[in-house]
């Protein structure tokens, strides 16, 4: 039997081999992007052809321990997404490619070509039969929508009280430095997008593996929603920065921008956090 709830201040890809095959429900892999951004190392300053060889290295070695059930999301950018996807579709199915709009202003970038305001998630699973629950995340509609909708063939819908699917396009504000949610992060994803991935792509008590687990916000997702987690973060720095969440986020307002949550969570973070379980 495996751990589970661990978070590892190593290297992804010398820990993986050790995951029993079959054994995950949800990856959620947030690498670098290969676009020289500073880590703390030369971990995303990789030749474009070495960037593909150990990106196509750590996929390998992650997909046969996802369940028959399991799926995966991967954040990427469109410089490398074709090589990227085209590698994946040869080993799972695609299911979606997800545009993530950052609301990035209207101001400055480049005058030579279109300026990028997003970044492209891959949506794969390891089989037909993969774990979906979209009422988990459905997006409520607003009072003017369902009082435009109060004719006669549209009374009593299932779907008018129980939102709509979010689509395939997501507009959320990345990090800003004023956003409470903020960490030192150079390329921290908002808790609003984790928490969509988790809720509708693993049970609850299902297990989570972040590979790249960078400023801990899929742990942190993990820990209010339920599920059980295991972490990779070989940056000693943001290593400690993911435990400095753990232990405040039961007496800070972090997550002001999380898809809707009632005061239970409170009460299951003061149960929980102090069970956590962390190696070095």
């Amino acid at each position: 039997m495996f751990e589970i709830d661990k978070i590892y201040n190593d290297d992804a890809l010398c820990r993986m081999p050790d995951l029993p095959d079959n054994s995950i429900d949800l990856v959620i892999a947030d690498p670098p992007y290969g676009l020289g951004k500073d880590y703390g190392n030369d971990s995303d300053k990789l030749s474009p052809h070495n960037y593909l060889k150990w990106t196509e290295k750590w996929l390998s070695l992650v997909i046969p321990k996802i369940k028959n059930t399991g799926s995966m999301f991967i954040f990427t950018t469109w410089r490398f997404n074709p090589e990227i996807f085209s590698f994946l579709k040869t080993k799972m199915i695609m299911l979606n490619e997800i545009i993530w709009d950052r609301k990035v202003p209207s101001m400055g970038g480049s005058t030579r070509r279109f300026s990028s305001v997003h970044d492209t998630i891959g949506f794969f699973a390891k089989s037909k039969n993969y774990y979906f629950d979209l009422d988990a995340v459905r997006i409520p509609y607003d009072a003017e929508t369902k009082k435009a909708r109060t004719r006669s063939i549209f009374i009593g819908k299932k779907w008018l009280e129980v939102g709509y699917n979010p689509k395939d396009v997501w507009t959320v504000s990345r990090l800003h430095r004023i956003h409470s949610e903020r960490e030192d992060h150079p390329t921290q994803k908002p808790l609003e997008i984790i928490d969509r991935m988790v809720l509708s792509c693993s049970p609850e008590d299902g297990v989570v593996l972040d590979p790249f687990a960078g400023s801990g916000t899929t742990v942190i997702s993990c820990i209010l929603n339920s599920r059980h987690y295991i972490a990779y973060e070989i940056n000693p720095e943001y290593f400690q920065m993911i435990l400095n969440r753990i232990e405040r986020a039961d007496s800070e307002k972090i997550f002001d921008n999380c898809i809707d949550r009632n005061d239970e969570y409170g009460e299951y973070l003061s149960r929980n956090l102090s069970q956590v379980n962390l190696i070095e």
